[in-house]
């Protein structure tokens, strides 16, 4: 982390130097990188998804300890004069709090990519499916899709009126697995798919993404 300078350095060290606010700061810290996940995983995908591997090379940490210590210096009723400990000791809490953020931030990076092997393992699962077997519906992922004269329907209840009349099982295995890998190609998380309502119009087949909130018709 690096270390605020003047006053503001020496105010740092009073601060978490004290046993009670030690605590205060710390547990401040640990809550605010639970709540930054977000921000952390945009800084890990903007980096191309790779970790750091030394403490000065953390994602989020440095931001988090110089946020939650400024919100502390804010506090209504802060003392200005604390017990203050030997340099070498407060440095010492710095660096316990530090680890303790790094770790935290790993932790949060490993769960993430854990979720992206899942959604890979099961995206390869959908795409072996459909081209070993009769059509999976997408929607449900259970019963196979029937087209008869261009008309989708699956015993889930889809029902999709004929867009075209050429349609066919093949030809719509196609579009799903162009627009899957078109989606994969930038995306690793797994698109749902959905059924709109058409009123005026006639329903449609969507793919959508909500981690990368993207969207494209497929029928």
């Amino acid at each position: 982390m690096a270390e605020p300078s003047g006053s503001g350095r020496r105010s740092l060290y009073k601060l978490v130097g004290s046993p009670p606010w030690k605590e205060t700061f710390r547990q401040g810290c640990l809550e605010r990188m639970r709540n930054s996940r977000d921000r952390l995983l945009n800084k890990y995908r903007q980096a191309g998804g790779n970790m750091p591997g030394r403490a000065q090379n953390t994602l989020l940490v440095q931001e988090v300890m110089e946020e939650e210590w400024n919100a502390l210096q804010s506090m209504e009723g802060c003392p200005e004069t604390l017990a203050q400990l030997e340099e070498p000791m407060d440095l010492a809490v710095l660096e316990e709090i530090q680890q303790e953020l790094i770790d935290q931030e790993q932790s949060i990076i490993r769960e993430y990519e854990k979720s992206l092997q899942f959604d890979e393992k099961c995206l390869s699962i959908i795409l072996a499916e459909w081209e070993a077997n009769s059509l999976i519906c997408p929607v449900c992922t259970k019963y196979n899709l029937r087209i008869t004269s261009g008309v989708v329907m699956c015993q889930c209840g889809l029902y999709i009126p004929s867009h075209s009349p050429e349609l066919t099982e093949q030809k719509l295995r196609a579009c799903l697995e162009a627009s899957v890998n078109e989606h994969s190609a930038h995306c690793p998380h797994t698109p749902e798919f959905s059924v709109t309502e058409g009123t005026e119009e006639k329903s449609s087949l969507l793919m959508s993404c909500l981690a990368c909130d993207t969207w494209a018709v497929i029928i």
